[in-house]
């Protein structure tokens, strides 16, 4: 048997499933928000939130991980924060029907690769921003970063995101998590827990594995609470802390947890980290990592 890849393993009709779904959903929402209106990011309108989530002539990330994908995914993971900077600034007096246009093609440019592009490149590493794991797996980061940023429009006027965009969103979480923690040779597993269900994963020497789980089902290291707040504690956007002293966050078995702590000395900006942050507190320990997977996303 090979390598385990994760979500990669279900194939694209799964994955893309959940991100189109979740692309045409979000974008359903925009053309209903007041792209003026501030958002619950510092310095951050729902506009600059569309434009970084946007495909413009001079930002086509996923045309740039292909790339990567087909030539061996070498060099260095760009730094987020920077793109973010000069992406919003280059397109910062774009017009509504701009945003909305560059927000289709991005969705659009998703779809292609989903439909068109050999199922080699699936599994071929593409240099994202948290490091080197398989394309297809950068693709459904999409989730993730389309579940975020749909929750940090809900202060712009947003209705709150269904559950199962925030179920995809978690599946990308996880997955990205496994796939850095089979990296980094870690040995463990971790389930993120919610009403509605959730995803865990398990990781050794033949690669990781993610599962769905059944609402209520707690076996070994896990995180459980409402999915939109398990993003917001994923993602920076919430302090886990006083959510677990006011058990709306409930962390099982921390010392698994902890199993992942090698991956934030290898990846700082591993998506979840938060969350770690928080097993390391529990246990007396020391932690400084980010939440981040794009950049604010």
């Amino acid at each position: 048997m090979g390598r385990h890849q994760g979500m990669v393993d279900a194939g694209r009709d799964e994955i893309s499933g959940m991100v189109l779904d979740a692309w045409d959903r979000f974008i359903e929402q925009v053309e209903g928000v007041d792209l003026d209106r501030r958002s619950r990011l510092p310095g951050w309108r729902a506009h600059e939130i569309c434009v970084h989530l946007g495909q413009w002539e001079d930002h086509q990330a996923l045309r740039d991980l292909i790339t990567s994908a087909r030539t061996g995914g070498s060099g260095e993971p760009p730094d987020p924060d920077a793109v973010n900077a000069r992406v919003i600034a280059a397109h910062r007096d774009a017009s509504r029907e701009e945003v909305l246009a560059a927000l289709r093609r991005n969705r659009d440019a998703t779809a292609r690769y989903l439909a068109e592009e050999p199922p080699a490149l699936d599994t071929a590493p593409a240099v994202s921003v948290v490091g080197r794991i398989p394309l297809l797996s950068v693709v459904l980061g999409q989730g993730y970063e389309l579940a975020v940023h749909w929750l940090d429009l809900v202060s712009c006027g947003a209705e709150p995101p269904p559950a199962d965009v925030l179920q995809a969103g978690l599946a990308a979480l996880t997955d990205v998590t496994g796939a850095l923690a089979a990296d980094t040779g870690i040995s463990g597993r971790v389930t993120l827990v919610t009403p509605d269900g959730g995803w865990g994963f398990t990781s050794d020497g033949d690669g990781w594995q993610v599962r769905r789980v059944a609402a209520g089902v707690i076996d070994g290291p896990a995180v459980e609470g409402a999915a939109d707040l398990l993003l917001d504690a994923a993602s920076g956007r919430v302090n886990p802390v006083p959510a677990v002293a006011r058990r709306k966050l409930k962390v099982h078995d921390v010392g698994g947890l902890l199993q992942l702590a090698p991956i934030v000395q290898k990846v700082p900006g591993i998506p979840g980290g938060p969350v770690l942050q928080l097993a390391t507190r529990t246990m007396g320990g020391a932690g400084s990592v980010l939440g981040r997977f794009f950049g604010r996303g």
